[in-house]
């Protein structure tokens, strides 16, 4: 089960910070200046065991009040719609606001944990300051600095804590595959499964964001079990304006993270954007299989060279893994749709492929000698052994005698072959260098 925690709270009280501290790297942009943060930032942490995805809801607001507190309530009433547990963080050396008091008036209307992170706390002096925050009716507060990190293990125990118990699923259903269909509003997710189930389970409109919530369906169906998520849209289209791109990347992580394989739906008469990539990359973040499925391909005016030269596109935006199936696809006219639930498949079971050890030598040993590693500070390195190493999605450890010193470029060398040889097509590899 997915858990996902979101940090709310107004501009330039260190969201980004905490942010850059929990998924320890610096993934946010931090400026002294509010509204540094124009995109929304995802990423994933880890605390106690318990793995979860945390959202930055930070963005870029107008000078003006009105639309300055009203572009922070849309961000924080997204955030609540969508989070399992909220962080809330304030400011402690400019004490409480008309804005922390506006943010906080929604928040205690929410039947979902909130903890209030008072921020910058890095001295005994400011802690009986911090007390100040405990009128906002929320709780306990936790008193910490983003900047050094103290009092964040604290935060973080009470927040894995607050997560939702998941909820048992049976055995069989654990078994089958389940695909997750993601995309930006309005490229067909919907019409798709009406026309691979022939039947109209998904309201189908012209506005983006019909889809409300995640939708599974278990298709059965010409030899094919399969368990099936529509994500969902955006609420009312009215009602979120710049923040559309924010809400349907929320709407995409849970459908992602429970699935094993996701097919990225792209407008073929717009053409791959840059929340396609974005989802596209929150795939590849959490190691699912993807396949991208080019819709509405029948509105498209084609030549012989129409299929190559978008599929190129395509494999330029989504550098460097482009080893990725891109299926062309109409769910208005059924054009390859079943094509597309094949490849699906296939890529299902190339993230399950485990590669004989014996095989991995044999052909990877080969390809080192050929191309060994270059040489660092004078210094040989020999990669002597590889192995698969058991875990869930593809990972092959390559045991060395200086493994530090062995570089990306070399890394991407060995994935190529990997897949050169094995067909690894759709589905992330990970590689790691071991002391041998």
């Amino acid at each position: 089960m997915s858990n996902i925690v979101a940090i709310v709270g107004r501009p330039n009280v260190g969201k980004s910070t905490l942010f850059n501290r929990i998924v320890e790297s610096r993934t946010a942009i931090v400026d002294d200046v509010s509204g540094v943060t124009r995109d929304r930032n995802y990423g994933k942490g880890e605390w106690n065991g318990a793995q979860f995805s945390i959202i930055d809801t930070g963005g870029y607001v107008a000078s003006s009040t009105d639309v300055f507190e009203e572009e922070i309530k849309r961000q924080v009433l997204l955030a609540i719609d969508e989070s399992d547990v909220i962080i809330y963080v304030v400011d402690v050396e400019i004490g409480v606001t008309d804005l922390d008091d506006a943010v906080s008036e929604m928040l205690r209307k929410v039947d979902k944990p909130v903890f209030v992170a008072v921020n910058k706390v890095d001295n005994h002096a400011r802690i009986a300051d911090s007390y100040e925050f405990y009128n906002l009716g929320l709780g306990d507060i936790f008193c910490i600095s983003s900047i050094n990190g103290s009092g964040t293990g604290d935060l973080l125990d009470k927040v894995v804590e607050a997560f939702p118990k998941a909820e048992s699923t049976s055995e069989e259903e654990d078994e089958i595959p389940h695909f997750a269909i993601v995309g930006r509003p309005n490229v067909g997710k919907s019409s798709l499964i009406n026309a691979l189930t022939d039947e109209n389970r998904h309201i189908v409109t012209d506005v983006a964001g019909t889809t409300r919530d995640t939708i599974s369906t278990r298709y059965n169906k010409f030899g094919h079990d399969f368990i099936l998520a529509d994500t969902a849209g955006l609420r009312k289209k009215g009602k979120v304006h710049e923040n559309i791109e924010f809400y349907s990347v929320m709407r995409s992580i849970r459908a992602i993270e429970a699935s094993d394989v996701c097919l990225l739906l792209v407008d073929a008469t717009q053409g791959l954007e840059a929340q396609d990539v974005n989802i596209f990359n929150l795939a590849l973040k959490n190691k699912k299989g993807v396949v991208i499925l080019v819709n509405k391909w029948d509105l498209v005016e084609k030549d012989h060279k129409s299929t190559k030269l978008f599929t190129e596109k395509i494999k330029e935006k989504i550098a460097p893994f482009t080893d990725v199936p891109i299926i062309f696809t109409s769910a208005l006219t059924k054009q390859r749709i079943l094509k597309a639930f094949e490849v699906a498949m296939k890529v299902y079971e190339n993230r399950k492929k485990k590669i004989k050890t014996s095989l991995l030598n044999e052909y990877l040993l080969e390809a080192i000698e050929h191309f060994s590693p270059p040489s660092t500070k004078g210094k040989l390195i020999k990669i002597k052994y590889v192995t698969q190493l058991p875990t869930p999605t593809p990972t092959f450890a390559f045991y060395a005698n200086l493994p530090q010193y062995i570089k990306a470029p070399y890394k991407r060398y060995l994935e190529n072959k990997i897949r050169e040889y094995f067909d690894f097509e759709g589905s992330p590899v990970t590689i790691v260098f071991r002391n041998k």
